[in-house]
């Protein structure tokens, strides 16, 4: 099975290059951006490529003895063991299932219904769920792989196709016992990670809200949104020329601005925003990421940084009115920034290729909405 996986997707990659791929379209105002067939087949390669396999793995894992010392990554997550760790897998799978909503006639539908049909079972989230309720693992990817197991499954709630509803059923429990260790945690956190790395506070918010939106699950609504106003409302004149940091894939304060528009309604939103960003620090920020090195893992974070510039920016600008200045500014930064990495995504490097594909889809799609 897994041979045939692997020479499927060589002739994909060898008859997609990456430089010649329309990856999406514009509307003529520049504010929506549409993914390419083309496109969706050469992202869609790139998580099939990795998530049945298991090394190189970076393992994040407190371990209380031999046993659970010498396990192998697919033994310890059987369904997230692969694209070199668990929450690049997570939103591997996201991507997955968004391109075959998206794309129904993708020649890949095949061999991407079967791939996930082979992780997204019973048994495996089973056993990922249970790995939360370990003392120790209640932190386990908090809040970044929380995140995306809730986007996956409101990914798959949102569709109407008998598959899905047999792996949403099978993900399931991890996403209630991911609500619960959240709901749990939220009181205790005094202090938002204002970090440009996994533990965003920002981010998770904001993926966790579009969840509980779409699922109508009203006191985790409330939870998130009195969160998000404690930890965020106060906040004035952000510092924007600390950024970025040498191994960003986040904007800390795009990320905080796209959180509060969600958040707040729009003259709300708009007065709190006036005072978060100068007009000096919001055209810092449309400043492009330099990528001094693709084979180095914390250096390639900077085109994921062009990715979640690029769909923050798209959403904050759909809050400001049409004669505001800075929406024409936005959008075209936003643009500029997806088109500045679009082309290095499959670079050949292990990397980006494993995890960057999936910030590259949300930013056409995902983050226009």
């Amino acid at each position: 099975m897994k041979t045939i996986f692997s020479f499927v997707l060589f002739l994909i990659a060898c008859n997609l290059p990456a430089q010649k791929i329309k990856f999406f379209t514009i509307n003529k105002d520049s504010t929506r951006f549409t993914l390419t067939s083309e496109g969706a087949s050469h992202l869609a390669s790139l998580p099939m490529k990795c998530i049945l396999q298991q090394y190189p793995n970076k393992i994040n894992h407190t371990a209380i003895g031999d046993s659970d010392q010498i396990l192998t990554p697919v033994q310890q997550h059987p369904a997230f063991y692969g694209c070199f760790d668990w929450h690049s897998s997570v939103h591997g799978h996201w991507m997955l299932v968004r391109l075959l909503k998206q794309f129904p006639e993708l020649k890949e539908r095949a061999a991407i219904r079967q791939l996930l049909s082979t992780t997204l079972t019973v048994a495996n989230m089973n056993q990922e769920t249970n790995y939360f309720k370990e003392p120790l693992n209640k932190s386990f990817e908090r809040t970044y792989g929380w995140a995306w197991v809730l986007k996956l499954q409101e990914e798959l709630i949102t569709w109407n196709d008998p598959d899905a509803g047999k792996w949403r059923n099978a993900l399931q429990p991890l996403c209630d016992t991911v609500i619960q260790v959240w709901t749990r945690f939220l009181p205790k956190q005094t202090y938002p990670n204002r970090t440009g790395v996994h533990g965003n506070t920002a981010f998770g918010l904001s993926f966790a809200l579009d969840y509980a939106r779409t699922t109508k699950n009203i006191a985790f609504e409330k939870e998130l949104i009195s969160a998000a106003r404690r930890l965020y409302v106060k906040d004035t004149s952000a510092p924007t020329i600390w950024e970025p940091d040498g191994s960003d894939f986040f904007s800390p304060s795009l990320m905080e601005a796209d959180l509060m528009r969600k958040v707040l309604d729009k003259p709300g939103f708009r007065n709190w925003f006036n005072n978060w960003l100068s007009a000096k620090s919001l055209q810092h920020l449309t400043s492009l990421p330099k990528v001094s090195d693709r084979t180095d893992l914390q250096i390639v974070h900077l085109d994921g940084l062009s990715f979640s510039r690029s769909w923050c920016m798209s959403g904050i600008a759909r809050q400001l009115p049409k004669n505001d200045k800075r929406k024409s500014l936005l959008l075209n930064s936003s643009l500029k920034h997806l088109q500045e990495s679009l082309s290095n995504v499959a670079s050949g490097n292990y990397g980006g290729e494993h995890w960057l594909a999936s910030f590259a889809v949300y930013a056409i799609s995902g983050g226009n909405e």
